[in-house]
């Protein structure tokens, strides 16, 4: 079962492997790291392995975090680790790794071109042995590494040697700033970011403007589990998140760049910014970016737990998109970093999106693999987000929501009145969120905001199969979307475009009409039904689409990449970019 979910590779099992011994190995071995100070908050790594008598392709690093991870069998562990789905006794690591790579990757490791001579009798080499040569990506995770060389694979791993541990030089350094819409008003900006340090920082934005930050974070303790089958997040897949630091900058100008600093004297500064406020709701353009499911990519040749091939090409083409000032604000609905209970690859995805995020204003909706979890009050429950149930998103990522645990809201900007729903919380017709829903579109002034964009995580429509939709959510919620005449409705957890017709109860109620370009037209003026549309291909691995074709469905593409939408109160243009991964 585990499999479907957050298993797919050997790597992402290791917790089950049994840890032999290494057969003779060489008393020469040694793991270096070629590093002239402590670690800066980002650089590449490089990590030789000197000393190996038989080099063969089963041998592999492996960065651990913190340094005093432990490496070794945790036999009396084994029931904390069922939920990777393979019954083996005997665990492999008490923590997981945070990332690995075989050595293979030298091209002239197994072919021993660097030898190096150990041990010399009457002028000849007696002993020679080889080398290899990795490059890890590193960022400031504020706990120390250590690199671990290991023999036998991901299947038979045995420990050869360590590297020892290595600091970086700043723990405590701000980083990782992210930008967020607070209200409709287009003047107050929330940016988050992440600190070793627990005492408050600030932000200094504007002509000498300061304001301080309200600190948060959360613990081991605070992650679900289940005394079945205990998560990820309560156990290997645990790590420090340190501080996570939040501020309002308020008196700001709509659609005005700016330029900001935060962090402080005692932890650090982070560079000056610049970054571009949202237009106020009510006014007329605005220019968007929206997608799901991304998750991150290593940026060297490394397995990890999760890798999502096409986000790093998708963040790429956004970010160039903002470099452009083609971009006012950016949603990401659902699927976010798939971390999924491993807690350090939040940093990772934090890093990815900075060029981005740190700019406009990123606003995200929750999905499957954020918030579901058994006995935790998910709708789904399946163990989707490996135990976090929300918690490090709702951390990192403050929406303009009702409460704790109620991740829903509606921002206006320009002339869109988004609306951003959970699907993965009860939105059945008596439920609290399904009130707020209907109250909320029933209050859209549309002589202000004459566009309603309806956004959430698990599609109504998709030609995936019946795995990929809810009849229950779809006969819940989709008369509320008619009766409130919803433009446009945006999902993802399908990995693929499909946008349909002017959709309702399957039928397609109106077809749109092409320009001399080309281009379809849909003519709300005469409205019939929203038009919908799967956009969850933002990086995760992409689904292929069946033979047959629904009537309902209009254009179909499994290619990465991210929708651009360009409104005015006049007409909303919606395009489609794809790229290909790197």
């Amino acid at each position: 079962m585990h499999r479907n979910y957050t298993a797919i590779s050997e790597f992402r099992l290791l917790n089950r492997r049994t840890l032999i011994e290494c057969p003779n190995p060489s008393p020469y071995l040694q793991v270096n790291v070629s590093l002239k100070s402590s670690l800066s908050d980002e650089e590449y790594v490089k990590v030789t392995v000197n000393g190996v008598s038989r080099p063969s392709d089963h041998d592999w690093v492996a960065m651990i975090s913190p340094s005093h991870s432990n490496v070794e069998n945790c036999p009396l562990n084994e029931l904390l680790y069922a939920q990777t789905g393979d019954l083996s006794t005997l665990p492999l690591l008490c923590h997981y790794p945070v990332k690995a790579i075989y050595t293979s990757n030298d091209p002239d490791y197994l072919s021993c071109n660097k030898k190096q001579c150990k041990k010399y009798g009457n002028g000849k080499c007696l002993v020679s042995t080889c080398s290899g040569t990795l490059t890890f990506h590193v960022i400031n995770i504020r706990t120390d590494i250590e690199f671990v060389l290991f023999g036998g694979g991901f299947e038979t791993p045995c420990v050869l040697r360590r590297s020892g541990p290595i600091n970086f030089a700043n723990p405590k350094k701000p980083l990782y700033g992210h930008l967020s819409s607070v209200d409709s008003t287009g003047s107050s900006v929330r940016l988050t970011w992440v600190s070793g340090d627990k005492e408050s920082q600030q932000v200094q934005y504007g002509n000498g403007k300061t304001q301080t930050s309200e600190v948060t974070t959360f613990s081991q303790d605070n992650m679900c589990s289940s005394s079945v089958l205990p998560s990820p997040a309560k156990d290997f897949g645990w790590h420090d998140p340190g501080f996570i630091h939040s501020a309002v900058m308020k008196g700001l100008k709509p659609s005005s760049t700016f330029s900001y600093r935060y962090g402080s004297n005692s932890a650090g500064w982070s560079k000056q910014i610049q970054f571009r406020t949202p237009p106020a709701g009510g006014s007329d353009e605005l220019k968007f970016v929206a997608y799901g499911d991304m998750g991150k990519a290593p940026r060297d040749s490394s397995a990890e737990h999760y890798i999502q091939p096409g986000s790093l090409s998708v963040i790429k083409a956004t970010a160039d998109e903002v470099d452009s000032k083609n971009v006012d604000s950016v949603f990401h609905i659902g699927d976010i970093s798939y971390a999924t209970g491993f807690l350090v690859e939040w940093d990772f995805f934090l890093h990815q999106i900075s060029p981005v995020a740190s700019r406009v204003s990123y606003m995200t909706a929750i999905g499957n693999h954020e918030r579901d979890y058994i006995s935790s009050g998910s709708v789904y429950i399946t163990p989707d987000s490996g135990g976090e149930c929300g918690i490090p998103y709702e951390t990192y990522f403050p929406m303009p929501t009702p409460a704790k645990d109620k991740p829903w809201y509606s921002i206006e900007q320009a002339s869109v009145h988004f609306i951003v729903i959970s699907t993965e919380h009860d939105w059945s017709e008596n439920s609290e969120q399904y009130a707020w829903m209907k109250k909320d579109m029933a209050s859209v002034d549309r002589s202000k905001t004459p566009w309603l964009i309806f956004m959430g995580h698990r599609p109504m429509y998709s030609s995936g199969g019946i795995l990929s939709v809810d009849d229950n959510f779809v006969k819940e919620v989709e008369p509320l979307l008619l009766a409130n005449k919803v433009d446009l409705v945006l999902f993802g957890h399908v990995h693929n475009y499909e946008r349909t017709c002017s959709v309702y109860q399957q039928k397609c109620m109106a077809m749109p009409t092409k320009d001399k370009s080309g281009i379809d037209i849909y003519d709300h003026r005469n409205y019939s039904a929203p038009v919908q549309a799967v956009i969850g291909m933002a990086g995760f691995s992409l689904d292929k689409f069946p033979n047959g074709v629904k009537t309902w469905s209009i254009s179909r593409f499994s290619e990465f990449g991210y929708l651009r939408g360009h409104a005015t109160k006049k007409d909303l243009t919606l395009e489609v970019s794809f790229h290909a991964q790197f």
